[in-house]
């Protein structure tokens, strides 16, 4: 009877500025992991990254599911950044007065 391995390397990469990606590509954890919450079968998240192999999808899926709490404060901190990053742009343009511009140019074309 042939040998089964026992142990199964997650294809995850953890690159120089904190984000977990499927090894050989750009897709992060992230985002395989909001399309699988959302209801997206492992063959759904295949056809908006045609770059993953099925496998490390569901490779992925697997470790998310084997470590959940885990992965869920990496999402939240990665979210708590993103909204750092945003609120910084935000604070640095004039979105007001951008937006007051646009309604204008609007109410000109009506």
């Amino acid at each position: 009877m042939p040998e089964l391995e026992k142990s199964q390397a997650v294809p995850l990469t953890l690159g120089e500025d904190g984000t977990i990606r499927i090894m050989g590509s750009r897709v992060t954890l992230d985002s395989v992991i909001h399309e699988f919450k959302g209801g997206a079968s492992a063959e759904q998240i295949q056809e908006d990254f045609p770059s993953l192999a099925l496998r490390d999808i569901y490779s992925a899926v697997a470790y998310y599911l084997q470590h959940r709490e885990a992965v869920e404060q990496y999402l939240r901190a990665h979210e708590a950044a993103a909204a750092e990053v945003h609120r910084t742009i935000e604070a640095r343009q004039d979105s007001a007065g951008l937006r007051e511009r646009l309604r204008e140019r609007r109410r000109q074309i009506v």
